[in-house]
């Protein structure tokens, strides 16, 4: 077993673990108490999360200043990576938008961070998440990580790595929806075709700026604009994308209703514009917000 912690003193503008891991960005971080949006309150919690990276376990908590892990590896690194504590939130707070909601949210859950999660694991979590609660978008994830992903023996414990596109190609359509994947069962499978065959590739859907990547991500099947745009923000960082979900809606129609353009490419440029530089930052302080204000 490896250790180490990382002061966080030495993050610029700080972190939450918490809020970063339960904020609707991610489906490959496990809270291993269970407690995963059990109280929406409580950020700056101790909680031990979990995932696999690359055949390595990687155990991280927030405790006392510190960011302490547990790893297969050295994780130093992988973390900075994974929860992009490169980032200096001060500047990007700094040229977003200072009007009251956005001053608001990131007041609140201020040490929230983008994710960088693995491509292919974002990819099909998201095609997942569609018309779905995320409790029932974790146990998706959980159950084809237990069905078709490697089991990893670390520290007395069992986990599981997300599987490969070779094997969620091999799952036929009836295996995925015993796992109630329900219609989402065949864009499953036929995505990760397309990656195991080479078809269509992460390379493939880095585009040259924000709107030929979401262009070329709807290539996999079962991803429309908004699931284009969260794989962009949460797994390829482009940090301008701006997915237009319920309550990013709800925000245009209450705060921003000249972003109201008819359609999702132009409302989406209208909104990028109306928060600033690295809209999709702020899109997530916004939509986290909105979404703990009931």
């Amino acid at each position: 077993m490896r250790t180490g912690s990382l002061p966080l003193t030495d993050v610029a503008g700080g972190f939450d673990l918490q809020a970063t891991l339960e904020s609707g960005q991610t489906y490959l971080w496990t809270r291993e108490d269970g407690e995963t949006y059990g109280d929406a309150a409580a950020y700056g919690g101790d909680a031990w999360y979990s995932t696999v990276v690359d055949g390595d376990v990687v155990r991280v908590r927030q405790h006392d200043g510190v960011l302490e892990w547990e790893s297969t590896t050295d994780a130093e690194s992988l973390l900075v990576e994974l929860l992009r504590l490169d980032d200096d939130l001060h500047a990007i707070r700094d040229a977003a938008s200072d009007d009251p909601l956005i001053a608001e949210a990131y007041e609140r859950y201020w040490g929230l961070r983008i994710v960088d999660d693995p491509f292919f694991g974002c990819l099909i979590s998201f095609i997942c998440s569609a018309q779905m609660r995320v409790e029932r978008i974790f146990a998706m994830q959980e159950a084809l990580r237990e069905t078709y992903g490697e089991a990893i023996e670390f520290d007395g414990r069992t986990y599981h790595a997300f599987p490969t596109p070779e094997a969620l190609a091999e799952a036929s359509e009836e295996e995925l929806r015993e796992l109630r994947l329900g219609y989402r069962a065949p864009y499953v499978a036929r995505s990760a075709e397309l990656v195991a065959s080479g078809e269509l590739t992460e390379a493939d859907v880095r585009g040259e700026d924000l709107e030929a990547t979401r262009d070329a991500l709807k290539g996999f099947v079962g991803v429309g604009d908004k699931v284009a745009d969260c794989v962009a923000l949460f797994s390829l960082g482009e940090l301008e994308a701006v997915p237009l979900d319920t309550w990013i809606r709800h925000a245009i129609e209450e705060y921003y209703p000249d972003c109201a353009r008819g359609n999702y490419a132009e409302t989406s440029r209208a909104v990028r514009e109306a928060f600033g530089p690295n809209a999709g930052y702020t899109q997530t302080y916004v939509f986290h917000h909105l979404r703990n204000q009931e």
